[in-house]
């Protein structure tokens, strides 16, 4: 062999052997990023089961509460219904004036529970009005009092005019 044709073959080996490298350092880099990416998707998801299971005892006794006090399946107007009565037959047992109330829609955006809703105006004492919101506010019964707007009574000083919106939670009836 000539010296030139040492000198091609030692030319092309050193080329071979960087492009080799190159290839295989590629190759490296890539399956870095891939491992780098499941590595850390594997912590993520570790990180959400060690939260999940923190809080499985607390998520255990609200299933548990709700499964005790799940309401019955019902239709929508019945609800309404019954929330107006019971709404009226409160206030009247407290000594509240009960000035107007509007039947609202329905709100059936939930996947498992639509809400019934009624506006009441109403009129009393302070310490009545809050007796009421007591009765009204009970959580097992799926049922609450939002929007309330307080003002003192234009006539009469010692009493309070209260405008309240209620809603109660229920399945509804397929």
């Amino acid at each position: 062999m000539s010296d030139r044709e040492k000198k091609l073959l030692t030319l092309l080996l050193v080329a071979g052997f960087l492009i080799l490298n190159f290839f295989l350092y590629s190759l490296y880099a890539q399956k870095k990023t891939q491992f780098d990416n499941d590595f850390n998707t594997a912590k993520t998801r570790l990180q959400q089961a060690i939260v999940f299971s923190d809080s499985s005892s607390q998520l255990a006794e609200e299933m548990t509460w709700l499964a005790e006090h799940e309401p019955q399946p019902a239709a929508y107007q019945d609800v309404q219904t019954k929330l107006q009565q019971f709404a009226e037959t409160q206030a009247r047992n407290l000594g509240l004036t009960i000035k107007s109330q509007e039947l609202l829609p329905t709100d059936d955006s939930g996947a498992h529970y639509h809400r019934a809703q009624i506006k009441i105006n109403l009129s009393g004492h302070e310490q009545a009005l809050y007796r009421w919101f007591d009765a009204i506010n009970d959580p097992a019964a799926f049922r609450t009092a939002y929007q309330i707007r307080l003002s003192p009574n234009a006539q009469d000083d010692t009493l309070i005019d209260c405008s309240a919106t209620l809603a109660q939670w229920f399945p509804p009836s397929t």
